[in-house]
């Protein structure tokens, strides 16, 4: 009879492990081990993905990991193609070197252009410049400076009315239909606090995901984690 009620003991001990272990789990892409993945994915600091050097691709190159084909990656068409530190001159990503390759009114800094249409927007006599609303890892809710810096933003557009467009975008952690709604429901959360404020009546969204991420650290991913406002 004691055999039967330590046998009992120890099934009631190994379901309670299970359990408590199961409640511990993370939520994809966030990940413990290789085994919280999907097939063919890593787990990397705690975050699923494709690659975690150039070995996993087949011949490709890991990049931001996920796994794309050898080819070059200075071929662009705006600023946002071209990795940091450069910009987009005459169809090639590289460090500028002067104002003048900056367009009107830009200006070099430490190779990246500042291009004028992007700094400011005109207000009659005065200026105005967007801030970018960053967001917290895997999060779309609005913290306490992301509300400031969309109402500074509102009140950029109370003085310069029209349409807007809000650019919603991600670090490159996760997979790509997932980066992507998540951008989205960034875009969502700021155009939401925007019309709050009656700033704008024309809004239009813009998810990116990864596409155009450049960090390769955390202190670079919290910089892909954000929206932008562009006319």
């Amino acid at each position: 009879m004691r055999r039967t009620v330590v046998d009992w003991r120890v099934l009631v001990t190994l379901v309670t492990l299970a359990l408590g272990a199961a409640a511990c789990h993370p939520t994809y892409p966030k990940c413990n081990n290789d085994k919280d993945c999907r097939t063919g994915e890593f787990c990397v600091n705690g975050q699923c993905q494709q690659c975690r050097s150039d070995g996993d691709c087949n011949g490709g190159v890991c990049h931001q990991g996920r796994c794309e084909a050898k080819q070059s990656r200075s071929a662009c068409t705006m600023d946002t193609d071209c990795p940091e530190g450069q910009s987009c001159i005459d169809g090639a990503c590289r460090p500028c070197r002067a104002d003048d390759e900056c367009g009107v009114g830009g200006k070099c800094n430490a190779g990246r252009c500042s291009r004028a249409s992007s700094m400011t927007e005109s207000n009659g006599g005065g200026s105005c410049s967007f801030e970018p609303i960053y967001f917290d890892f895997n999060e779309n809710a609005l913290s306490t400076e992301a509300t400031a810096a969309i109402d500074h933003d509102a009140d950029c557009l109370k003085k310069n009315p029209g349409p807007v467009t809000l650019t919603g975008r991600s670090d490159p952690r996760g997979t790509e239909e997932y980066n992507l709604a998540l951008s989205d429901r960034r875009a969502q959360a700021v155009r939401d606090r925007l019309q709050r404020t009656g700033a704008a009546s024309s809004v239009r969204l813009v998810p990116k995901g990864e596409l155009e991420a450049t960090g390769t650290d955390e202190s670079g991913w919290a910089k892909d984690r954000r929206v932008d406002f562009t006319r």
